[in-house]
């Protein structure tokens, strides 16, 4: 119920007239004058109420009415307290609250009820009473003001210095109230005028020592009431509070705090208070601090507790300082910049490890209340910090805390057992505490205590909470009771320092990132309405850089400070929250100047956390090499700090690793903690909590050299995880600090022994060198997790922005080029993480892979030229997913309309081709096996490089390689080729030409040649869409080439684009057709000219010239040069176990092979093809090259590739000369499609390959022969004239004239000089080189000339006399007994026979060439006893060896053949043609019949001599028939002299062969020589039936050369080496006997016809006669004196011949007519006889029998004597 309700007021009435009742009833008897007052104010009450009877209407009136009566009502109240009585006093005062609780006391009652109170308390009644009165007075209205007011203070403040306690404390918190409602007075009032424009009213002359006229009433209270406070606190004369008997400082602090803290905007809003502050209460704080600024610790002991000042801190007042300096700064930091300055440093020094516990227990307490104010701090950093000859404030706060932090850990103030002078100058609390820590240390060491706390080298120190995170609560800043300095507990202050630092970080960074983010979302909506509404950028920008300023000016300020004490607590923490709570304020101090761009602050605290996270004493290059230089900067910034102390560089934190200290430190160190330390460089172990951790995971170091194993404690991993938070969520402002991160990360991944898998996902793997990775279970689960977010970490990299993104890659990228440095030269394991995580990213970057792409591959590509394989083989893995990735990944465009991102994507495939490791190119190879199979479909523009990539092989890569990329091509070959651009086929063809190259695996090179057959037959199924595409292409190349000026370049350019794509697959074929391999060649030539064969119509025929001239005559230049220039060596084997036949056991001979399939191949297209390429200009020039070839390879050396090259030079002989065909098309006839030719050796179905029809004018060929019959008309030559293309004579005289070149050459025999015959011709050869006229001549007979015959018989003359070789001869020679003609000698016979008929039909013209036949065929008759010469070679002739020899000759030597049978069949051939020809004019002329009979003499000179006895026989048969024809000719012609020369040689010839110089053979059986006897005869018939008959046509001396002989024969017939048995059979009787006949015919039968003659005849007769005689004679002579001896063998043949002859004579002689013998020859006859009858007495039985036969006939002669006159008539 409020206290102006109706019934209230009505309420108050009532008490007050109760009050007065009882007033005047307690004064009755004792004060009369107050009972009258009493009765009086009765009345006065009453009066007031009936004036206002309508109480319910309108109370205030009735209030009001009270109010101005106050006076008087409250009057008997004042006089009954004046009684002094208790009771009476406590009723009055009772009485005057309710008063007052009504407002109804009117200022001038108030001043009196002051009064009264005042005497009251003078009197000292009623304390609590009096003190409650005067707050009621105050708290319900204002009426209180100036003298009145502060009198009411005083009275208060007096009261608080009684004896009572229980006065005193009340009496304080009502000062506290009373002060407090002074303000608020003002702060009403303030609120009242707000509105209204200030006028100062006049000045008005004052006791104060300050005007204070323009402040209203309200106000100017409170402004000499504060004045007075500070007065009172300075131990000063209040100005206002008059009446003050005693004031302590610590009650005067406290109110000054309480006024500063709740009332701020009183000071901030009034000049005068702002004065006051400035002026009064700064200095005065100033001078109080001085004894704690000026006091070291040690130098006094005890405390004094007078109010006094004294030099030594005094616990109360001090706190009660900082409190309010605390006010100060929070309230009014922007009014007293330059006091707050001071304020600060006093702070800051308060934190002097010099300084007592308590103070900086409450030092730290006052920073921690700063720390928690960011915007303050904030300020601080701009009002000092950033001012130029100002104070680092800021800076100094923070480093400060840091130092104290460090001291802590140095400073023995809670001892430990460890040291051992510890507590020096302690309390006992704190050497008990020292007591308990030291149990806790050990307790920590077993594990068991789990007391959260910092240990540093030795120094053990507990932390307790202390605060809220984020709040300030003071323990002892709050101890306003206490007037001693508290003990401090153990931890405390490193408690409290911890959460200011935290707090301090915590709020720094929460309040520069809220204004960041505000920040980039205005710029970003700007940016947003520039962009829509295209405004101009707003004018409220400037303020911005300002902002940005503040922030990094705190940040440079404080990140020193904060990193020294953190990395240190880090280091000390054994507690896992507090561990957390560090890291978590590096991680967030990291990332704010991270997105403040302050890199080395940045890289100083990830620098940080990368130490902690690795093990103590890890050496990482790029955390020393980066500490070294962020503690350089930061040394530079400290060195003007004085607050650090010199152990405490900064330098050892960054240092840890190293564990070394300067000798200077050592010492300090030695002397706090007891380390006997000596030396300048002594090693620390343990140099941190590391022995308190729990240890997880023992690894191996990644380093170069081998060096033990290291530890992880559960700490690493928990700052690990930190770091995998930090890159994880900071990411994007971690830029170059990547680096540090990543590296951390990979010495961590790799202690622990994490592998990467699958797309570069690191799994916990066993470590493959040295002791294995230990892992204690706890670890083992977390492993997992550390995996998952290490992939998370790297999956987030695609929420990053492009530039953070670059700086992850580069950061990888260094990683891993560090990883690759290490792993040169040895075969460790490498560290793969950055590998993996380069694949990592990249497979989630997908989407924006452009932009990484370069880089990216770039390195990932350098690490595949590694020598370390595993380095190599994940370098390969990552290149590898990750274009496999982006080719199937869907981007967008897709790739198959982002060309330029597809050939990007694909381009280290290609590059990868550069490297030489046979395991990366196995890896590409797959790679492409894999992108062909899920994107071969798709490659579109990506098909060059992927085939290049394919084709790239060398030789020096294995096999296995080769087979890989071999599949690859198998794929696309069978699979792609529809789907590829055509443009590509030319590639394709290229590659499978290099895999028909590469020498690795010989059936690869087979296959591929395999390929390209395939290839040919696609080609030729597509020719159509081929052609159109390509021309496409084509016209677009050709345009931007004009567009460029540049010519079009292409190969085989001016050819249509589809002709160039066979020329091409030609041309590769080509190339393997010159491979080393024997098989390559062969499969690669079989397959060339069946392309050709089988596809060569779809050629246009100017391309025909390029295949003629650039495909097919190149081939052959390159195979005669390799064959020319081949190795002779032999080759064992053709490796393996192959064995290789003798005939291809020199490369030499491998290559003739190929010589003969190449140039089989050509000569088969020129016959085919010949129709067609005769159009072309060049076809003679074409025709002559081919021929050259022929030529040469028929001369050379080898018989395998002489002997084929003739086989071509008969196929190309075989060609039937077209007819023009009427009914085809013009067009075809343009084209030169032939008509189906009928093929003489069957060569069309072999050459278009098996199964393979032979196409020639199919449908296809004719639309494309169209196609570019309307396309280029222009390039055609003119189609040939009629009769041109039918005229092939040149041709064949061409052929000729290499025939005869061929022939010569290879006839002609070595020079004199040579001693071994370089190479001889083969028969083979011979034999087909000379069978190869007959057709030749066809072609060429019509203009075969005397000169033509003449070279074709020397060649023929030739090619008989090449001998064999002896190895060659039992294959080639008959056994010498067979007569046999060599297949050689058959063809020449053969070749000559065709001549000689067609002359024989031909015109008259051609019969002169009979003689020269003739001569020939002679010629090879005088083989037979005169076997040629081959230059001077040295050859057995087969009929001396026998058989059984030949094999037994040296191998060098050569065989002559056994030219008999050939001699005797050319005899034959001759007898045969003589027989036709004998009357022919030239043969007359030309004197065959001469030439055969000299020729003949040899042989039938030679008789017996001859090699075979057959020769002499057939001699003599063909002599007998060749004068039967001969001889009538002959005589004929005897008139014409042309025979005259004839007669001497035929008597040459019957002279030596009857009586030939040879003798029999010994074993010639009688049988044998009976038969030849009648040879002999058969001569002599031929004598007297031929010629001598016709001796009247024949000249004279011959006729007498046959006599002579005759008459030879009928004597000296014998023959000295018979035995006797033989004798009478070998005397050639029959000879002799018919030598006789014929020659007493020819003497005796008729007349002489000349005188001559007759003499011929009868002197023969006579010596026959006179010899006989004398033989008989000696015979007798030599019997008689021989006595009983036989005489010798001879003798007795030659008399037996004698007598014989004598008998033969005597029959002759009778069958004579008598008149033709002479009468001489007669009486020799007759005188003959006594001479016989003397040998009658002869002893020889032989000699009897023919002497019986002797004397026989002279019985004719027995008759009577006529007359002596007819004698001599006679």
């Amino acid at each position: 119920m409020s206290t102006s309700s109706p019934e209230a007021v009505k309420k108050l009435l009532e008490n007050m007239q109760t009050d007065l009742r009882s007033l005047s009833m307690e004064c009755k008897k004792k004060f009369p004058p107050v009972k009258e007052a009493a009765e009086s104010g009765i009345v006065k009450i009453k009066t007031i109420a009936a004036r206002n009877t309508d109480i319910l209407a309108d109370p205030t009136e009735l209030l009001n009415s009270l109010k101005e009566n106050s006076s008087e009502v409250v009057q008997p109240f004042l006089m009954g307290c004046g009684t002094k009585e208790p009771k009476i006093t406590q009723l009055c005062l009772a009485a005057i609250q309710r008063l007052m609780s009504h407002e109804v006391v009117s200022e001038a009652a108030a001043g009196n009820i002051i009064n009264m109170l005042w005497q009251l308390m003078e009197n000292g009644l009623e304390e609590l009473k009096l003190l409650q009165t005067v707050l009621v007075l105050l708290t319900t209205n204002t009426v209180v003001h100036d003298e009145v007011l502060s009198k009411a203070i005083v009275l208060c403040f007096r009261l608080h210095f009684t004896k009572d306690n229980i006065t005193n404390n009340t009496a304080a918190a009502t000062v506290r109230q009373v002060v407090t409602v002074v303000f608020e007075r003002m702060v009403a009032e303030d609120e009242r005028f707000k509105g209204m424009a200030e006028e100062p009213p006049p000045v008005q002359g004052n006791s104060n020592r300050r005007s204070v006229s323009t402040l209203r009433p309200s106000a100017k209270d409170a402004y000499m009431l504060f004045q007075d406070l500070c007065q009172l606190v300075n131990a000063d004369a209040p100005y206002w509070l008059v009446g003050m008997t005693e004031m302590t400082r610590t009650f005067g602090l406290e109110l000054l705090e309480s006024v500063l803290n709740d009332f701020p905007g009183v000071f901030l809003q009034h000049q005068e208070f702002s004065f006051l502050l400035k002026e009064r209460v700064c200095p005065l704080v100033i001078k109080l601090f001085s004894p704690n600024i000026k006091f070291r610790q040690g130098s006094s002991g005890g405390s004094a507790a007078s109010p006094a000042p004294v030099e030594k801190p005094y616990f109360p007042i001090c706190m009660r300082l900082l409190r309010v300096v605390s006010v100060l700064i929070k309230h009014f930091y922007s009014l007293l910049v330059t006091e707050c300055e001071i304020f600060l440093s006093l702070l800051v020094k308060f934190l002097d490890g010099e300084k007592p516990q308590w103070l900086r227990a409450v030092a730290v307490e006052s920073v921690h209340r700063l720390c928690v104010q960011p915007h303050l701090l904030r300020s601080f950093c701009q009002s000092y910090d950033m001012k130029q000859h100002s104070t680092k404030v800021f800076r100094d706060i923070v480093n400060a805390l840091g130092s104290f932090i460090q001291s802590l850990f140095i400073v023995p103030s809670a001892g430990n057992p460890a040291s051992v002078n510890a507590v020096a100058g302690g309390s006992g609390s704190a050497a008990q505490t020292a007591v308990q820590g030291g149990q806790g240390v050990a307790g920590v060491g077993g594990g068991l205590t789990t007391q959260a706390a910092f240990e540093y080298r030795g120094t053990w120190i507990p932390l307790m909470t202390v605060s809220v995170q984020g709040s300030a609560k003071a323990t002892y800043l709050e101890m306003l009771d206490k007037v001693e300095p508290p003990s401090i507990p153990e931890g405390y202050a490193m408690s409290v320092a911890f959460s200011a630092l935290l707090d301090l970080v915590r709020g720094i960074t929460s309040m520069i990132e809220r204004e960041l983010s505000l920040e980039e979302e205005a710029a970003a909506a700007e940016a947003a309405t520039r962009e829509g509404l295209e405004a101009p950028a707003s004018e409220e920008s400037p303020p911005e850089p300002l902002a940005h300023q503040v922030w990094e000016e705190m940040v440079n300020a404080c990140w020193c400070g904060l990193l020294a004490a953190l990395s240190l607590l880090l280091d000390a923490s054994t507690d896992e929250s507090a561990t957390e709570s560090i890291l978590k304020a590096e991680l967030t101090m990291a990332s704010l100047c991270g997105r403040l761009s302050l890199v080395t602050p940045r890289d100083a605290f990830i620098t940080a956390i990368c130490k902690a996270s690795l093990p103590p004493h890890y050496a990482l290059t790029v955390l020393s090499s980066n500490a070294t230089t962020l503690s350089n900067k930061i040394n530079a910034r400290l060195s003007e700090l004085v607050c650090l102390p010199s152990t405490m560089d900064i330098r050892h934190f960054f240092n840890k690793t190293t564990g070394t200290l300067s000798s200077a430190a050592a010492s300090k160190l030695s002397h706090f903690s007891g380390y006997s330390i000596q030396g300048q460089n002594v090693q620390i172990i343990s140099p941190s909590s590391e022995s308190h951790q729990q240890v997880v995971a023992v690894g191996q170091p990644l380093t170069v050299q081998h060096q033990g194993t290291v530890v992880l404690t559960a700490k690493n991993i928990q700052c690990m995880r930190t770091l995998l938070n930090l890159a994880h969520c900071h990411g994007a402002v971690l830029g170059t600090s990547w680096q540090l991160v990543l590296a951390t990360l990979q010495h961590l991944v790799w202690i622990l022994g994490l592998k990467p898998g699958v797309g570069g996902v690191l799994k916990p793997g066993r470590a493959v060198e040295g002791p294995s990775t230990v892992l204690t279970t706890a670890v083992m689960t977390d492993l997992p997790v550390i995996s998952n977010i290490l992939s998370r970490l790297f999956e987030s990299s695609q929420y990053l922005d492009d530039v953070s993104l670059h700086h992850l890659i580069n950061a990888l990228c260094s990683l891993s080029m560090e990883a690759m440095e290490m792993a040169y030269g040895n075969n460790k394991e490498p560290s793969l993480f950055a590998v993996a995580k380069l694949l990592e990213t990249g497979l989630v970057n997908m989407d924006r892979i452009e932009i990484l792409w370069r880089p990216l591959t770039a390195h990932l590509l350098e690490v595949c030229q590694h020598p370390n394989a595993r380095m190599r083989e994940w370098g390969a893995e990552a290149v590898t997913s990750l274009i496999k990735a982006g080719l199937s990944y869907k981007h967008e465009p897709p790739l198959s309309q982002n060309q330029r991102l597809q050939l990007l994507l694909l381009n280290p495939l290609k590059e990868l081709s550069n490297v030489l490791h046979a395991d990366i190119r196995q890896k590409q190879l797959e790679c492409v096996l894999q992108i062909l199979q899920s994107q071969g479909d798709s490659l579109g523009p990506g098909w060059p490089l992927v085939l290049n990539v394919i084709g790239a092989i060398r030789n020096d890569q294995g096999e296995s390689l080769i087979r890989t990329a071999f599949q690859c091509l198998q794929l696309v070959v069978t699979d792609f080729l529809p789907t590829m651009p055509c443009t590509c086929l030319q590639i394709v063809v290229e590659v499978a030409g290099s895999f028909g190259l590469q020498n690795q695996e010989l059936n690869i090179s087979l296959t591929s040649i395999g390929l390209l057959w395939n290839i040919s037959d696609y080609f030729f199924q597509r020719g159509e869409a081929i052609t159109d595409e390509l021309e496409r292409e084509e016209a677009l190349l050709e345009k931007q080439a004009q567009e460029k000026g540049e010519p079009l370049n292409r190969p085989f350019h001016p050819a249509p684009p589809f002709d160039c794509l066979w020329l091409c697959l030609y041309a590769k074929l080509g190339e393997l057709c010159v491979d080393p391999r024997p098989a390559v060649r062969k499969s690669a030539g079989q397959t060339l000219f069946s392309t050709i064969a089988a596809h060569g119509t779809l050629l246009q025929q100017p391309t025909w010239h390029i295949v003629v001239w650039k495909v097919l005559f190149h081939l052959l230049d390159c195979v005669r040069k390799s064959s020319t220039t081949a190795d002779k060596e032999k080759i064992e084997s053709g490796g393996g176990n192959i064995l290789i036949h003798h005939s291809r056991d020199t490369a030499e001979k491998q290559w003739a092979e190929t010589w003969v399939l190449t140039l089989a191949g050509v000569a088969r297209i020129f016959n085919t093809r010949r129709y067609l390429l005769q159009q072309l200009g060049d076809f003679f020039k074409a025709w002559e090259v081919l021929l050259d070839h022929i030529q040469s390879a028929a001369l050379s050396k080898n018989n395998e590739v002489s002997l084929a090259a003739l086989k071509s030079f008969q196929e190309i002989l075989q060609i039937v000369t077209p007819v023009k065909d009427a009914d085809k098309s013009d067009a075809l006839a343009a084209m030169g499609v032939p008509p189906v030719l009928v093929d003489p050796l069957g060569g069309a179905t072999t050459a278009a390959g098996p199964g393979r029809p032979l196409l020639r004018s199919d449908s296809l060929a004719e639309r494309l022969a169209q196609r570019y019959m309307n396309s280029a008309q222009a390039q055609l030559p003119p189609p040939p004239a009629p009769g041109e293309e039918l005229d092939d004579s040149a041709l064949w005289w061409s052929a000729w004239n290499t025939w005869y070149r061929t022939g010569t050459e290879c006839t002609r025999p070595p020079p004199p000089g040579a001693d071994k015959p370089s190479f001889i011709p083969s028969q083979p050869f011979l034999t087909a080189l000379v069978q190869i006229f007959p057709a030749l001549y066809q072609h060429v007979k019509g203009g075969f000339s005397m000169e033509d015959l003449r070279k074709l018989g020397v060649i023929l003359h030739g090619a008989v006399s090449v001998p064999i070789s002896s190895d060659a001869s039992p294959f080639i020679l008959p056994s010498y007994t067979e007569a046999v003609l060599t297949s050689l000698q058959e063809a020449v016979l053969t070749a000559l026979d065709v001549l000689q008929k067609a002359i024989c039909v031909g015109p008259e013209t051609l019969q002169v060439m009979y003689p020269a036949i003739f001569e020939q065929l002679l010629l090879f008759v005088e083989f037979s006893c005169k076997p040629p010469q081959y230059g001077k070679l040295e050859t057995k002739h087969v009929a001396n060896a026998k058989y059984n020899q030949i094999q037994l000759f040296a191998p060098a030597e050569w065989v002559a053949l056994n030219y008999v049978p050939f001699a005797e069949r050319s005899l034959e051939v001759v007898v045969d043609l003589y027989h036709k020809t004998a009357c022919h004019k030239a043969v007359i002329n030309e004197k065959v019949l001469q030439n055969i009979i000299k020729t003949l003499r040899m042989p039938l000179g030679l008789k017996y001599a001859c090699p075979a006895e057959s020769t002499w026989k057939l001699a003599v048969s063909s002599l007998l028939k060749v004068l039967s024809i001969g001889l009538p000719v002959a005589r004929q012609h005897a008139s014409s002299g042309k025979f005259d020369t004839m007669w001497p040689e035929l008597a040459g010839a019957f002279e030596d062969f009857l009586f030939t110089k040879s003798t029999p053979p010994d074993n010639l059986s009688i049988q044998e020589f009976q038969k030849n006897e009648a040879i002999d005869v058969e001569v002599v018939q031929l004598i007297s039936t031929e010629i001598l008959p016709f001796a009247n046509f024949i000249p004279k001396e011959f006729v007498g050369q046959i006599m002579a002989m005759l008459n030879k024969g009928s004597i000296h017939s014998q023959s000295s080496s018979f035995t006797e048995a033989e004798i009478d059979v070998r005397m050639r009787e029959e000879f002799s006997k018919v030598c006789f006949e014929t020659l007493l015919q020819f003497s005796f039968s008729n007349k002489a016809t000349t005188p001559q003659e007759g003499y011929i005849s009868r002197m023969a007769l006579s010596v026959l006669l006179q010899r006989a005689q004398d033989v008989l004679r000696r015979y007798v002579e030599d019997e008689r004196l021989s006595g009983r001896c036989p005489l010798p063998r001879q003798q007795v043949t030659e008399i037996i011949f004698v007598l014989k002859a004598v008998s033969t004579l005597m029959d002759s002689l009778k069958k004579t007519q008598p008149e033709n013998v002479d009468s001489n020859t007669w009486a020799q006859v007759i005188a003959l006889y006594p001479t016989l009858v003397e040998c009658i007495t002869c002893s020889s039985s032989e000699v009897s029998s023919a002497l019986k036969e002797a004397l026989g006939p002279f019985k004719d002669f027995m008759q009577p004597p006529v007359s002596k006159v007819q004698n001599g008539e006679s």
